[in-house]
């Protein structure tokens, strides 16, 4: 074989072994990985697993219809297992080793903050579905639940109210981190402004994964004993469940001590006896209860999906205000990708603006152009015995996202990215 045979072939096997090596890379950039974020283990998979299901149906569906710009998506699972510094890890494996165009994820506020930087670094894109306590505002976040005065602030006035029983003295009973005590400092200064006086006031907080609420319902009682009073619940995860079977426990009903909880809702109460709670409340932007065809649309394929999935008690599953919201984000995001044809976090970000979304909350949600939150209504509503809510309380349209809450010196001017 003379030299230059020699070089021809030795060129053409190297252009094969490549060409092999390519195709398998040919073919993933056929599929965009989407990446999930949430604990499927620890004190916050009570909340979580759902979001990481409704997430892999939405993903289904969109794939049944076309998929994104042609192509399909592709999921890729992770489970931080409730341990705020493993997100960040899992968040950076999502990014740099699977390569996934965006992450739909995160529940605490703590393990928000855990993955902020990672995203930052990487400059990539994290749907954060659940409602949170504001004074953030992040270029590689798009938030899809609740800021505080799209929950906690007009709940609160619904507790003030002749409607929502009057009350002039408050529990501000939390898990101990900086959801709740973040929330807590906005709603003290709030109701400082409204009167109501810091004797008035008590806050608590427990750690997470607690479990024995005896003492604590028991003090609720006794502070109830100086006049009208309220509870407004931050507990997260799998405390919810001892807490509120303490309520009925000590027989402390809505009609004497009022709960409100903002990380209560369907999923949560699946476990307990809502028999003796009901008539307690919770405030988000959706509730399964509402009616109207689109949310019976989603309700209808979700119990579908769990049958078909075979997920664990499938035929009692429900809907909840963050399984709504990761469906949003995602629909929206397939928008934004197809808007901007491209999955460039910087050209996704750009046509994220002003998309909307006819939600199954039964209204049009619209991401904002300027604070990467979305415009939703407000609902409150009271516990059944069968774990549902009835809706007592909603704005008639949507309201504005304030990240940066007026109740803090120093926020104003700050509601733009």
């Amino acid at each position: 074989m003379s030299r230059r045979t020699l070089l021809k072939a030795t060129a053409l096997g190297a252009f094969a072994f490549c060409a092999s090596s390519w195709l398998p890379a040919a073919f993933a950039a056929d599929t965009i990985k989407v990446g999930i974020l949430h604990s499927l283990s620890g004190t916050m998979a009570i909340s979580e697993t759902s979001l990481k299901d409704v997430a892999l149906m939405t993903i289904e569906e969109i794939n049944a219809n076309g998929g994104v710009m042609g192509k399909k998506l592709e999921p890729v699972i992770v489970d931080p297992a409730s341990n705020w510094p493993l997100f960040a890890e899992k968040a950076r494996q999502l990014i740099s080793q699977d390569k996934v165009s965006v992450v739909f994820g995160c529940w605490t506020s703590v393990s928000r903050k855990s993955v902020l930087p990672v995203f930052k670094e990487l400059n990539s894109l994290l749907f954060y579905p659940v409602q949170y306590e504001g004074e953030e505002l992040e270029k590689n976040v798009f938030y899809t639940g609740a800021a505080p005065n799209q929950q906690a602030i007009p709940a609160t006035e619904y507790l003030m109210s002749k409607e929502g029983g009057g009350a002039k003295r408050f529990v501000l009973l939390g898990t101990d981190y900086v959801y709740p005590r973040t929330t807590n400092k906005i709603l003290r200064s709030f109701l400082n402004s409204k009167g109501v006086k810091d004797s008035d006031i008590s806050e608590v907080y427990t750690p997470f994964g607690h479990s024995d609420y005896q003492t604590i319902v028991a003090n609720i009682k006794k502070f109830a004993a100086g006049g009208k009073t309220a509870v407004i619940s931050t507990i997260n995860g799998d405390s919810n469940v001892p807490f509120y079977k303490e309520l009925g426990n000590a027989g402390l009903k809505a009609t004497d001590v009022p709960v409100v909880a903002f990380s209560v809702g369907e999923e949560e109460l699946r476990g307990v006896d809502t028999k003796p709670l009901v008539g307690h409340l919770a405030a988000w932007n959706y509730f399964e209860s509402v009616k109207n065809p689109v949310n019976a649309a989603f309700i209808k394929k979700w119990k579908a999906y769990a049958v078909a999935k075979k997920l664990p008690n499938a035929n009692t599953v429900v809907t909840n205000d963050p399984m709504e919201a990761t469906y949003v984000g995602l629909y929206m995001w397939k928008q934004a990708v197809e808007k901007a044809k491209s999955t460039d976090t910087d050209k996704v970000i750009a046509a994220m603006a002003g998309q909307t979304f006819k939600a199954p909350s039964g209204y049009t949600l619209t991401m904002d152009a300027t604070n990467h939150h979305l415009h939703k209504p407000v609902m409150i509503g009271e516990i059944k015995a069968d774990g549902q809510f009835n809706v007592v309380n909603k704005t008639k349209t949507t309201i504005r996202a304030q990240p940066w809450s007026p109740y803090i010196p120093g926020n104003e001017g700050k509601q733009k990215m």
